[in-house]
């Protein structure tokens, strides 16, 4: 770095770096905790979605959200039923359709599981200021949706060489 001071360059290429790592974290963390809930990583990033929707979820709209194929999502599905993580409800504007939502039955699991962890990602974010924590949500807001529309875009280039 430049006096000191890096120019924006040195900080772009200084947050990549710090992003890659950051995601290499995050996906060991992620196995360590499916491990302890006896589930497969994407099966616990398919409970933490549901938990985020305000809705119950088709299997297909758990598809597109966890980026794989109907059949797969409907695997997934049944490996959460069978877990009693989820529950399908009929779709009350389509009987054809059916909805997925979490259980209660596991819920205390799930949140011990999540206390220690949590309690230090709470810690790690009280270091920042108001400000930064909003830059902090903005820039996880905008990768999100750039990982998404790439992830899209590798899928098709994928489809298009099949």
């Amino acid at each position: 770095m430049s006096n000191g001071n890096p120019n924006r360059t040195e900080l772009l290429a200084a947050v990549t770096v710090a992003a890659r790592r950051q995601h290499a974290a995050y996906t060991l963390f992620n196995q360590a905790m499916a491990d302890r809930l006896g589930l497969h990583p994407t099966d616990l990033q398919c409970v933490s979605l549901l938990g985020l929707e305000p809705e119950p979820l088709t299997t297909g709209e758990i598809a597109r959200l966890t980026g794989l194929t109907s059949g797969s999502a409907t695997r997934l599905v049944d490996r959460l039923l069978r877990a009693g993580l989820v529950e399908r409800h009929p779709d009350p504007h389509d009987r054809r359709r059916t909805r997925i939502s979490l259980t209660a039955d596991r819920a205390p699991d799930l949140t011990a599981a999540w206390d220690e962890p949590g309690t230090a990602f709470a810690a790690a974010l009280a270091e920042f200021t108001e400000e930064e924590l909003g830059a902090v949500e903005r820039y996880l807001l905008r990768t999100t949706e750039v990982g998404a529309e790439q992830a899209e875009r590798l899928r098709a280039r994928a489809d298009d060489r099949r």
